[in-house]
């Protein structure tokens, strides 16, 4: 693999001045031997003219955040990453390559999770080129390159979590953002390291149960958070009630046999689950009647 061979070319601003010098110099030679009908300096003249000339096409410019990598008949001999006006080898190709942070939006994924249920995904990659010889040479299209690459790792990420946990310690897309963020970022540092791309951030941004089974999806969600409620208000009578025998017992209030201590709990339990207000009744009879 071709790796990045940083290079520091000749000074731009002094190359040119020569060089503008050469040519005007050589058309002004050119222009004294046709008047004075001396072929030899007009010759001269005319050649240092084109050979001066042909040296202005190696003068090049290096943006800020930007590198141009130098190749020369097919053989990459370096980059240049600092800015300013510079000059090399006119028949050097230079090719310029970004190196600021950019921004990639995925589309927004249709996938199947952990437990083959349609979801929809999107994230987004924050990602710069940090090697320009691996992003211009080893791949074709680097910023394509960075575009598939994410929607696959994205797809792959999805189909190995449930859109919901459903067990203790298990994983989930809706649950989980950070840890499936990390997931996600080390599949692509893995998968864009070769076209010498570096992967600042990735997360996701859109998460959503596909269109035709998204309302099943949110009453099981309904009635799994029902359940929950339930289950807590549940154990939170059970403990009010054994309170309130453990004091009437403590306190010798009343002495409940088995049949009425049923009861007790019975209409405790039923007080404090109930969804609704309850109607009290008064008991003016005896205990037994």
């Amino acid at each position: 693999m071709l790796r990045e061979l940083q290079v520091k070319p000749s000074n731009g601003i002094g190359v040119a001045v020569l060089l503008t010098a050469l040519v005007l110099g050589g058309l002004y030679g050119f222009y004294l031997g046709a008047r004075g009908e001396n072929v030899a300096l007009a010759v001269g003249g005319l050649t240092l003219a084109v050979l001066a000339g042909l040296g202005l096409p190696g003068l090049f410019t290096v943006e800020p955040n930007e590198g141009k990598a130098l190749t020369l008949f097919g053989t990459y001999k370096g980059t240049v990453r600092e800015p300013g006006l510079w000059w090399v080898n006119p028949f050097m190709s230079k090719t310029g390559v970004s190196l600021r942070v950019r921004n990639f939006e995925t589309n927004k994924l249709k996938v199947n999770d952990a437990y083959s249920n349609p979801v929809e995904i999107g994230a987004i990659v924050v990602w710069r080129v940090v090697d320009t010889a691996e992003a211009l040479f080893e791949v074709n299209d680097y910023v394509q390159y960075v575009a598939v690459q994410s929607e696959s790792a994205l797809r792959a990420l999805a189909s190995q979590h449930p859109y919901d946990a459903h067990g203790a310690g298990e994983i989930a897309l809706s649950t989980n953002q950070d840890e499936v963020n990390k997931g996600l970022a080390k599949a692509l540092v893995d998968r864009l390291s070769k076209a010498g791309v570096e992967v600042i951030e990735a997360r996701i941004s859109h998460l959503a149960y596909s269109p035709e089974i998204a309302a099943a999806m949110l009453q099981r969600q309904q009635a799994s958070a029902i359940v929950a409620a339930r289950q807590t208000i549940v154990e939170g009578a059970v403990g009010m009630v054994q309170l309130a025998l453990a004091s009437l017992k403590e306190r010798d209030i009343v002495d409940l046999d088995g049949e009425r201590k049923a009861a007790m709990v019975s209409n405790l339990l039923v007080v404090l689950c109930s969804e609704r207000s309850t109607q009290p009744v008064v008991n003016t009879g005896s205990l037994y009647t």
